[in-house]
């Protein structure tokens, strides 16, 4: 699927410097920075749904705990 990024100025060149830094091109840096936001948003996803599950099993407890 074809995308159009507009990036700044300031951002593309630093999109620029970073890939030529890591060997790589502007287009598949972009594309690693997406991967990396999708992964770590799902991460964070899946922690808050594992805490909703032990806050509701195990709320009671963890409340006279710390009491």
């Amino acid at each position: 699927m074809a995308m159009t990024l507009r990036l700044t100025e300031e951002e593309q060149d630093a999109l620029r410097r970073r890939a030529v830094l890591d060997g790589t091109s502007m287009q598949e840096a972009a594309r690693r920075a997406v991967r990396e936001y999708v992964t770590k948003a799902e991460h964070r996803d899946r922690v808050a749904s594992a805490a909703d599950l032990v806050m509701e099993r195990h709320g009671d407890a963890l409340r006279r705990l710390g009491e």
